[in-house]
């Protein structure tokens, strides 16, 4: 699928934070933050999700 740099730029811009969510939830395994940093991660990856394709939808270059 081609897409333009927009796109690249908001996915790279939410899995930045997923990654960095991610991780913090595995370093402090057992604690509650880590259960929270997990949850907004899972819920970012859905965020995104509808980010993207509503980008995809109104976007001329890649829709």
């Amino acid at each position: 699928m081609k897409t333009c740099p927009q796109f690249a730029a908001l996915r790279e811009e939410y899995e930045r934070e997923i990654g960095y969510l991610s991780a913090h939830s595995e370093r402090h395994a057992g604690r509650p933050s880590a259960k929270a940093s997990a949850t907004y991660a899972a819920s970012m990856k859905a965020r995104m999700a509808r980010a993207l394709s509503g980008h995809v939808g109104r976007c001329p270059e890649c829709g």
